[in-house]
Formats: structure tokens, sequence, C-alpha cells
């Protein structure tokens, strides 16, 4: 793929130069997207396993924060939910717990995910030890956009 050179401080952006960006977003767009090689397989529970194009998947990267400076007691439980938009199907979801405040209480959480649908992800935080805490979820949310 070629290289776009880079402008000068206050070079005019000519023809030439922004004919030379389009061909560079055009050859990143043919490469990425009709490389069969280069999808993405979700199980979408009853509809199946569904294959999209990479560059088509619909990825996010979220947090939520649990507890902040919270003493817990061992066996409670917090409730969370995140909400998202525009999955055609129930998207894939990983949670993995956080300890912001680096204490013994809050290296013995798990997290349950208790519902996924095409627009919220609900789970419970489980706090396996007392202490003071600080927590967070971190959730990977990978799916076929609608």
């Amino acid at each position: 793929m070629a290289k776009v050179p880079l402008p000068e401080r206050g070079q005019p952006l000519d023809v030439t130069y922004i004919y030379q960006l389009a061909e560079a977003i055009n050859d990143m767009s043919t490469k990425v997207s009709s490389a069969t090689y280069k999808s993405t397989t979700i199980d979408a529970g009853t509809a199946g396993p569904q294959s999209v194009k990479t560059s088509e998947a619909k990825l996010i990267g979220g947090y939520k924060e649990v507890a902040n400076n919270k003493t817990v007691t061992a066996s409670s439980e917090v409730p969370f939910s995140y909400s998202y938009s525009d999955f055609k199907y129930a998207p894939i979801v990983t949670a993995s717990p956080i300890n912001i405040g680096g204490t013994p209480a809050g290296q013995n959480v798990t997290v349950t995910l208790t519902s996924v649908t095409t627009t919220k992800v609900d789970g419970i935080v489980r706090f396996n030890a007392a202490g003071d805490l600080t927590v967070g979820v971190n959730l990977v949310i990978i799916g076929i956009p609608n």
C-alpha cells in the first residue's frame, strides 16, 4: 500500500495531494474488506454462527464502575448493566473485574453475566471477602451490527 506524504505546515492542499489521500483510503478499504480470510464469525445463538467481514463487525470496549470506596461483606452482590445499540443478534460479551483500589477484598470478586440482549448486558459482581474496595468491570462486546 502506498504511503501518503505528510504535508508541511501551511502547504496548500492541491488536487494531487487530495487524489493521493483518496487513492490510499480506497486501497486500504479494498485490502481490508476483500480478503476472505479476514472475516469474523460470531455465534448468534438460535440463528447459529454468522460470518461477516471483519471491517463490518462491531466491537465495543466498555467499562462500568460497580463499587467506589465501598465497604462490602463476604457473599454480598451488586448488580450492574451496560447499554449499547445497533446489534442484529445478541453479541458475545466478556466481562473482567478490575481491582482499582488494589485492596485484598478487591482481588476476591467474581463477575457473572445474567442476561445479554441486542441492547444491554446485565450482570452481578459477587464479593467473596469483606473489606473496603473500588471495583469496576471491563466489557468486550463483539457482534454483528443491524
